[in-house]
């Protein structure tokens, strides 16, 4: 037997926003009555970046910034068409990046 699997998979900047757009999502799944597993976090990615301070002199002086990419993995079991239809009329913020595999 053959199980529809839905993987999707989010990203963003901000933990906050990337909880409620899980929230939100995982309402969608559970009135289309799919299966749900997670939403599962996923280790946090961190670039780091180092700067001059200044262009010339001074080599010793540097700055630090880093960004830290929050991620989530939510599967869905047992998929159809109604359930991608709510999915991709579904409005995330503008802060939330999602993959839908």
């Amino acid at each position: 037997m053959l199980e529809n699997k839905l993987r999707i998979h989010l990203q963003s900047y901000d933990h906050k926003l990337l909880d409620q757009s899980s929230k939100k999502i995982a309402d969608v799944v559970a009135k289309a009555g799919s299966e749900l597993v997670g939403p599962m976090p996923l280790p946090t990615k961190i670039k780091k970046y180092t700067v001059l301070r200044s262009v010339h002199v001074n080599k010793d002086s540097r700055e630090q910034f880093e960004m830290r990419i929050h991620r989530r993995f939510i599967e869905v079991k047992n998929s159809n068409q109604q359930l991608m239809t709510a999915l991709s009329s579904l409005s995330l913020p503008s802060g939330v990046g999602i993959e839908i595999k």
